[in-house]
């Protein structure tokens, strides 16, 4: 690689990490804050609250990746083209194809990192945080129990005066008529849940327990440090977790199950899916084929270059809302797939031609003359 390959490359890069991180840190915790009940409400510990809202960062980071590589080349470009390096570039000789090639690099080390993120990883992290809510969905201690409030379970009944962080729930008091033959009610300053392997327990500190036995008259008053009340009937974990397409793996979406039952059901959406991975990584390269085609070519300081972003910018949301809606259609008619595939081939290849001929989009000059015309006329009309 040469000094300018390398220049650019590590400009870019550095330009895109800076970006990336920033722009899918502020859209994570716009997200997080969503799921901060899990704290507030469901008493879930801060490690349980940012493993479930972190799952999710693989899946930001896969779409904003394409963006921000398209930012940091057009930075990259802007700084080329501001310090006039562009044009002693193209002074010295280097042709189109080769001042090409260190965004091609750079973009196959970005489209590297987001295959591996949409083909793997990314489903990986929904499948995890899948199951990590139907666990938490499916445990009533965490859905049900709400502070001040008394909860009957069948012949169980349970308050909770609040909760605090870490699942520390204080307050509690519990009145037990499971067993016919007694009655037992409780009373603690504190408790925790714990599960393992034996089931679901509440660990109750600093309390006391009344024991009303059927034909006894007086009850039996037990006080504690600790008490393990079991509670593993009410605390039940779904071990079947139904996934979604876009919770599947990529060899699950390439030949999935026959009698798999969410298949049968919306097998376009599988299909629509699987295409939808591989087109992740190939949109980089098409931003940046179009970003190079449209602000790469030498211009002088002062030729105007907003004209050309404009049409980058509008060019880009075109491409990527028509590849939404392609995909979305892909659904119900399987031809949208290919029209997606035939619109990045064409888009890629007008834009290499555009590179290859040297063609600055500028201004057109009956445009101008018309905005002139227009403002001329505007101030015309005003009173003097």
């Amino acid at each position: 690689m040469s000094a300018i390959d390398g220049y650019i490359v590590r400009t870019t890069l550095l330009a895109f990490l800076l970006i990336v991180v920033s722009l899918t840190g502020v859209i994570w915790i716009t997200q997080a804050l969503r799921g901060i009940d899990l704290m507030t409400g469901q008493g879930q510990s801060i490690l349980v609250f940012l493993g479930v809202t972190g799952l999710a960062i693989p899946l930001l980071a896969m779409i904003i990746a394409p963006i921000a590589l398209l930012i940091a080349v057009m930075h990259t470009l802007n700084r080329l083209a501001t310090d006039s390096e562009i044009i002693v570039m193209n002074a010295a000789g280097l042709s189109p194809g080769r001042f090409l090639r260190p965004f091609l690099f750079a973009t196959c080390v970005v489209s590297s990192l987001v295959a591996f993120l949409s083909l793997y990883f990314a489903p990986e992290c929904l499948r995890a945080l899948r199951r990590w809510q139907t666990e938490i969905g499916a445990d009533v201690l965490t859905n049900i129990l709400r502070p001040g409030e008394f909860q009957k379970l069948g012949p169980l009944t349970i308050r909770i005066q609040g909760r605090q962080p870490g699942g520390l729930l204080v307050g509690i008091f519990i009145d037990d008529q499971r067993n016919p033959a007694e009655r037992i009610d409780i009373l603690a300053d504190r408790g925790t849940v714990q599960k393992n392997e034996r089931g679901s327990f509440l660990i109750l500190q600093d309390g006391n327990l009344q024991r009303f036995e059927t034909g006894k008259r007086d009850p039996a008053l037990v006080a504690f440090a600790s008490y393990a009340f079991d509670l593993s009937q009410f605390s039940n974990v779904v071990q079947s977790v139904t996934y979604g397409p876009r919770e599947r793996s990529t060899s699950d979406l390439i030949s999935p199950p026959p009698d798999d039952p969410v298949f049968k059901r919306i097998p376009g959406e599988f299909r629509s899916e699987l295409h939808d991975r591989i087109f992740a990584p190939i949109y980089p390269f098409v931003f940046i084929l179009m970003a190079v085609a449209i602000l790469g070519a030498p211009r002088t300081t002062r030729q105007n270059r907003n004209f050309a972003i404009a049409v980058l910018i509008v060019g880009i949301l075109v491409l990527r809302i028509a590849g939404f809606g392609l995909s979305t259609i892909s659904t119900s008619r399987p031809a949208a797939i290919l029209v997606q595939y035939f619109m990045l081939a064409g888009v890629s290849a007008a834009s290499f031609w555009m590179i290859m001929q040297g063609v600055i989009i500028d201004v057109p000059t009956n445009l101008l003359g018309r905005i002139r015309d227009l403002f001329g006329r505007g101030a015309s009309l005003r009173p003097q």
